[in-house]
Formats: structure tokens, sequence, C-alpha cells
């Protein structure tokens, strides 16, 4: 399954991006071990803290399309630095916030950019750029089970700093580490090197324009039946994140087993989206979503219909974990089916806002009808009617490269 054909160079991307999705991701996956210490502290509701995390799955969703054009006109790199500043700026600003203002800015917007500066749309693009066709499924698979494995140790490692530090401290370590993540980016600024389009001439083969291939996207049903389908993806991911350490809570369970539900998640990722991202250069890419999303609807159903305990539990966490970002490898090489790599980080980043409404819708309600019902009953299955949404808009995607767009110069 490891291809062999890498240049030392493009080893050196591979890991150095991975260890940055690592750091992202963990991170982001830890907001949901904050929502009962920060509610408590405030005495906040679990819809004030949700609203906040979800701007900051929207606005991760919207700067990322700006991050994607950025990144194709100036360079994935300046986007990664410029989105560890933003990262460790907002968890400082989180750290003792005591005004819902302040939260939502902090938690919210500023960490929402830094997701989307140093994320799958940024760093993903840039190692399928480092390596051949042949093996870009199976890199872009790596790259999504770093983020998992970054949930997976960081998690349980945040829930450590907080026993040790309080909430409050445990951010202010967790903004130091983010503001490390800039050391990661030096040697990718040194090694990738930015892609000229030259002007293109008649009858040269030349590439696409960036107008011309948006042009196309734009009036592309594939493209856009993908990322409506991405929403479902959004929204599982995002609720489970924020709430279900607290509806593991709720249910009697200790703070630590929720932490390590959500890290087993992380783990369990690695194997699935490595798996996802081999299987996706070989089968149809569409064919893999569509069992992803109808493996989640049959997970989530067994765990609201059988007695809840800590197998219940950890079975669930497993199972959702090789389903967790297995999507992203299949999306991801789907968009570049389509359209090619050079302007892949803008393409990405408006499929990958189709997940950050979804992830923004999964936060909040999930948040909303717990205040109004004291219960996530009502969310479980709204997840479950979406997995059926998502395979019948996966269903007429067609994965070919999309007419009249000119393939790439050598």
């Amino acid at each position: 399954m490891k291809p062999a054909r890498l240049s030392p160079n493009a080893w050196i991307i591979l890991v150095a991006a991975s260890l940055l999705l690592m750091f992202a991701f963990g991170f982001r996956a830890s907001f949901g071990l904050f929502v009962q210490p920060m509610s408590e502290a405030n005495d906040w509701g679990r819809d004030v803290i949700g609203l906040a995390l979800a701007i900051q799955n929207l606005a991760w969703g919207v700067i990322a399309v700006l991050a994607g054009g950025l990144a194709d006109r100036f360079g994935n790199t300046k986007v990664l630095v410029a989105g560890a500043l933003l990262y460790a700026l907002g968890l400082w600003l989180t750290a003792g916030v005591d005004s819902v203002w302040t939260l939502q800015m902090g938690a919210g917007f500023l960490v929402g950019a830094g997701i989307a500066g140093t994320g799958f749309g940024i760093v993903l693009p840039l190692m399928a750029k480092a390596v051949s066709e042949e093996d870009r499924q199976w890199v872009l698979g790596v790259g999504t089970a770093a983020g998992s494995m970054g949930q997976f140790l960081i998690v349980p490692l945040a829930q450590q700093f907080i026993d040790l530090f309080g909430w409050t401290g445990a951010l202010n370590v967790m903004s130091l580490m983010a503001l490390g993540m800039i050391i990661l980016v030096m040697p990718l600024a040194r090694l990738v090197k930015p892609q000229v389009t030259a002007p293109a001439t008649p009858g040269a083969g030349a590439e696409a324009s960036f107008a011309t291939t948006m042009g196309l996207a734009r009036g592309h049903l594939s493209y856009w039946l993908l990322t409506v389908g991405f929403f479902v993806c959004g929204f599982h991911l995002a609720f489970i994140t924020v709430h279900f350490p607290g509806y593991l809570t709720d249910n009697g369970f200790d703070p630590d087993v929720a932490a390590w539900s959500i890290a087993l998640i992380g783990l369990c990722n690695v194997v699935g989206a490595m798996v996802s991202g081999y299987i996706s250069g070989r089968v149809s890419m569409k064919r893999v979503l569509m069992f992803i999303y109808i493996a989640r609807g049959v997970v989530t159903v067994a765990l609201l219909v059988l007695p809840l305990s800590l197998a219940s539990v950890l079975t669930f966490s497993c199972l959702t974990g090789f389903l967790w970002l297995a999507t992203v490898p299949p999306t991801t090489g789907l968009v570049a089916t389509m359209f090619g790599t050079r302007y892949m980080a803008t393409l990405y980043g408006v499929v990958f806002l189709g997940h950050q409404l979804g992830s923004f819708t999964g936060v909040w309600l999930g948040g909303w009808i717990y205040e109004h019902t004291g219960h996530y009953d009502a969310v479980w299955w709204t997840s479950v009617v979406l997995s059926l949404v998502a395979v019948a808009l996966h269903w007429p995607i067609r994965e070919y490269r999309v007419a009249n767009l000119e393939p790439a110069a050598a």
C-alpha cells in the first residue's frame, strides 16, 4: 500500500504537512471538553457555547474559500503562517472568557479562521501537488489520517491540561502550541515552489485559466451534488465532536470516558482514512462515499436503540472513527478528477463550505434542541435521515474530467 516512488523532498513535505494537520485538528476536536467547564464558570447554557462553536465552523468554511484563493495566488505556506497566528490568537482570547462577544470572537471567528488557514483545504492540495497522480489518493489518505491521529493524541492531552491547570490554563497552553505550528511551515516554504501559470497560447495545451475553471465549476451538476452532500458530513462530525461528550456525561459517564471516546474516534479514523484513500484510488469514489454515509446511519441507529453502556459507547466510537474523515480522500479526489489540481485549493474550499454549513447546523441545532428539550434525541435521528439524503445525492455524480477543461501542461 505504500508507494516507494516519493522523492526526499516529497517525504519531507508529507511529514511536515501531516504534523500540521495533527495539531490543527487535535486542537479543534478538543473544544467539546470545554463546553461543560465554561458553561459552569459563566452560567451559560449549551446553546450559548454551541452558537460560538457553530460560528467557528461557519467562519472556517467561509474563510476556507478565501484562503484557498490566496493559496492558489500567493502560495500555501504564507496562508499556513497566517492561519497558525490566528489559531493561537483565538485560543488565547478564549482562555478565561467571561463575555459572549469575546467567546464568539475567540472560539468562534478567530479559531475558525485559524483552522481554515491550517486545515485540509490548504494542506491536502499542497500534498497532492508534491506527488504523482498515481500516488495522489494514497497521500490524501495519509494527510486525512494525520488529522485523526492529532485527535487521538491531543484530545486526552487537553483533558489532562484541564485537570492540571483548569480550563483557562489549558487553553493558554494550547495557544502556545498553535503558535509553534509555524516551525512546521518552514521546511514547506523552502521546498514548495509556487506554481506560476504562463500566459495561454493558442494550441499550446496550456492549463485552463482560473476564470474558465470557476465558470465550468459553477455549471457542473456533479460538483454541486458533491458540495451539498458534504453538508451531511459536516453535520455528523461537528455534532458528535461538540455534543457527544455532554451526551455521555448526561448519561452518567465520567468526563475522561467522554474524552477518550473522541480520541478513540480519531485513532480508528487513522485506519479508516488510510483505507479510504487506498480504495478511492482503485474503485468508484462516489460509491465509497455512499457506503460511508449509509454505514454512519446504521451505526447511529444502533447507538440509539441498544442499551447505552461502556461497551456500546466504545463500539460506537470505533465504528464512527472508521467512517469519520474517510469521506475526505474520495471527496478531494473527485474534485481533482473533475478539475485537476491547479486550482484545487479554491475548488475544494467551495465544497468544504458546504461541509461547514452542515457543521454550523449540527452544532447550533444540537445546543438549541438540548436547551429546549433536555436531550439530543431529535438531532440524532435527524443525522440518520441526512445519511439517506447523502446517499441519494451522490448517486448521480459523474466521475469524469469536466468537458472543455484543457489538461494541465506538463
